[in-house]
C-alpha cells in the first residue's frame, strides 16, 4: 500500500509540473523564455509539451521557426490547467503546509514597483492561511532596501537590480519588461512606434537617483550609445509618473506591471521603440550566508503565487 501511494504521488508531482510548464509557456509563447523563468533547459520545456500532447492527444502549439502559438485546443487546454493548478495550490496550503508556523511579525523590503503592483495581493492571500503573522513591508528604491538589509535592520527584500556586493546574495524572482509609454489620447507616433534617435528627443519623465528601473534604463542607454535622455520632470513614484502622464503627452519608461491597469482602462498606451527592449529581472536579497527556514518558505509561497 505504502509503494502504490508513493508511487501515486511520485505521478500527481510529474503532472503538476507538466501543467504548470504548459502554463508558463502559454504565458509567454516562448519556450526560450519559459526556461529562463523556470530555470530548465528549453529541451525538457519542450518535452513537457510533447508529453502533454501526447497524453491528450491533442496540439497544444503551433511550432514556427523563430515562435510559437496556441492552438484552438491549447487555449481551451489553458483553461482546464488553470483551475487544477489553483486546486492543487489549495490542497498544499490547506494540507502540507498547515503545521506551518511563522513569527507574529515579518520585516522586509520592497522595491517601489513590487510593493505597488505585485506584492500586496499576495500577502493578503498568505494572511488567509497564516492570519497570526503581521507583516512590517518597508518600500523604498532599490538602493535603500539593498542598504537596510546591509544594516541588519531587515533580514530580506525583494529588489530590481543585482550590485555586485559580496556582502549580498540575489536569487532570480521574475522577469520584468520596461517600456515605452505615454496619454493614450496622444497621437504624436500614429504607427505606435519610434526609433533610437526620436526616443532621444522626446520629453521625458524619470524616476529619481537610486530607483531600480533609472539604474536598468541606464544600463540600456550605455549599451545602446545613448547618450542621455531629453529628461522634463524627475519624480519619485511610478505613481506619481503615471499621474504626470494621465495630463500630458510627455512619456516614460515603466515597468509593464505597473500598467497593466492602464492599459486596460485605455488611459495609457505603449509606444515600441524599433529593435528593442528592456528588460530585468527582480531578485530576492538577503545578507550572504544568512539562513532561515521562515524566509526559505516565504520566498518559495511568493514564486508560487505572484502571478495567481
Amino acid at each position: 500500500m505504502a509503494i502504490y501511494c508513493s508511487y501515486t504521488s511520485v505521478v500527481h508531482k510529474l503532472m503538476k509540473t507538466k501543467l504548470h510548464i504548459f502554463k508558463i509557456v502559454a504565458k509567454h509563447l516562448s519556450f526560450t523564455k519559459a526556461a529562463e523563468q523556470l530555470y530548465i533547459s528549453q529541451p525538457a520545456i519542450s518535452k513537457a509539451i510533447k508529453n502533454l500532447e501526447q497524453e491528450y492527444k491533442t496540439t497544444l502549439f503551433i511550432r514556427k521557426r523563430n515562435s510559437i502559438e496556441m492552438t484552438k485546443e491549447g487555449k481551451s487546454f489553458l483553461i482546464y490547467v488553470n483551475k487544477i493548478l489553483a486546486i492543487y495550490s489549495e490542497m498544499d496550503e490547506q494540507f502540507l503546509h498547515k503545521k506551518e508556523t511563522f513569527p507574529k511579525l515579518i520585516n522586509f523590503g520592497v522595491s517601489t514597483t513590487l510593493s505597488n503592483y505585485i506584492i500586496p495581493k499576495i500577502i493578503a492571500k498568505f494572511r488567509v492561511q497564516f492570519p497570526e503573522t503581521n507583516f512590517n513591508i518597508i518600500s523604498n528604491n532599490s538602493e535603500n532596501i539593498e542598504n537596510l538589509i546591509l544594516n541588519q535592520e531587515i533580514d530580506f527584500g525583494i529588489t530590481e537590480g543585482s550590485i555586485s556586493n559580496p556582502k549580498l546574495q540575489f536569487e532570480k524572482f521574475i522577469k520584468d519588461e520596461i517600456v515605452l509609454v505615454t496619454n493614450v489620447n496622444n497621437n504624436s507616433f500614429k504607427k505606435g512606434s519610434i526609433d533610437i534617435e526620436k526616443l532621444q528627443r522626446i520629453p521625458m519623465i524619470e524616476r529619481e537617483k537610486g530607483s531600480g528601473t533609472k539604474v536598468i534604463i541606464n544600463k540600456f542607454l550605455l549599451e545602446n550609445n545613448i547618450k542621455k535622455l531629453n529628461v522634463a520632470v524627475t519624480l519619485n513614484s511610478t505613481e506619481a509618473i503615471k499621474n504626470y502622464l494621465y495630463n500630458s503627452d510627455d512619456y516614460a519608461l515603466l515597468s509593464i506591471s505597473a500598467i497593466t491597469e492602464d492599459l486596460l482602462n485605455n488611459k495609457l498606451k505603449i509606444i515600441d521603440i524599433k529593435d528593442l527592449s528592456i528588460e530585468r529581472w527582480f531578485y530576492f536579497v538577503k545578507r550572504t550566508g544568512y539562513l532561515s527556514n521562515t524566509v526559505e518558505y516565504f520566498e518559495k509561497y511568493i514564486r508560487l503565487n505572484y502571478n495567481f
